[in-house]
């Protein structure tokens, strides 16, 4: 446990000791609220016309679900802003060891491989957290204003949680692929937009095909988290692919160990 903290505060402490956790932060916020309020602009337009034509008609106004209509695709767009910053973050974790050949001296430590990728795993982890809390304001703000469902909000972030840290795990093992942090954040978003893409594609093929690229789509498991809807299969599926990765990454540190790189 020792040595897995003291991986973890080193890495914790050098992205909020460098401009990096506070310009990702700062940019995931802006465009985040850039859309935020685009969304909630329209959906604050669609109740006034429905007022409108109620009073118009003489009936009573329509409800309409402001989970549905606007916390719902906020939710989606915070997915889809993450697939981009959260590379940013792990581009660094195994490229800058091996760039600066701090590499060498962390395979020598007494520390264990699982220690290590746990520690910086951890911390990407804790910084994609802070990114989310602060767009936690937004949300606040519905609920001063309107009455929005909670579940459907706290099952949205879980979702968006447990869907970032599959990002950080595969992130991680393309930094440790390589020494060049743009190649290992290229890759890391090209992977990732695979596994949104699948899921696109299955409503092009046979119904049997289809189900298994269904179910391989990152972004499909997705959807009943911002739905409101809690189901085991999408955390077992997340919670899967966060292994692999760290699995993955395991491996490509031990290789390189052994070859002594």
């Amino acid at each position: 446990m020792r040595n897995f903290m003291a991986i973890f505060n080193r890495e914790l402490k050098s992205y909020f000791s460098s401009p990096i956790a506070y310009v990702v932060i700062g940019l995931f916020l802006l465009i985040s609220g850039v859309f935020y309020y685009l969304i909630v602009s329209n959906f604050v337009q669609v109740c006034m016309r429905a007022d409108m034509q109620a009073q118009m008609y003489r009936m009573a106004p329509p409800k309409l679900n402001v989970n549905m209509m606007a916390i719902r695709p906020i939710l989606h767009n915070m997915s889809l802003f993450a697939l981009f910053f959260l590379p940013l973050i792990t581009m660094r974790l195994y490229s800058d060891e091996k760039k600066t050949g701090t590499i060498e001296l962390l395979m020598t430590s007494p520390v264990t491989n699982l220690q290590t990728i746990l520690g910086k795993f951890s911390a990407g982890a804790v910084l994609y957290l802070v990114m989310l809390l602060a767009t936690s304001i937004f949300m606040i703000l519905l609920f001063i204003f309107g009455k929005p469902e909670l579940g459907p909000v706290l099952t949205g972030y879980l979702g968006l949680f447990l869907l970032g840290l599959s990002y950080i795990a595969f992130g991680l093992f393309f930094s440790s692929l390589t020494d060049n942090q743009i190649v290992a954040a290229v890759s890391t978003v090209a992977f990732i937009l695979f596994f949104w893409a699948i899921g696109w594609v299955s409503g092009f093929v046979s119904p049997a095909l289809g189900g298994i690229f269904e179910n391989f789509s990152l972004i499909g498991h997705f959807d009943d988290f911002a739905k409101g809807v809690l189901d085991t299969k999408h955390i077992v599926f997340y919670l899967s692919f966060i292994t692999m990765g760290l699995f993955l990454s395991n491996i490509s540190i031990e290789s390189a160990r052994w070859r002594g790189k």
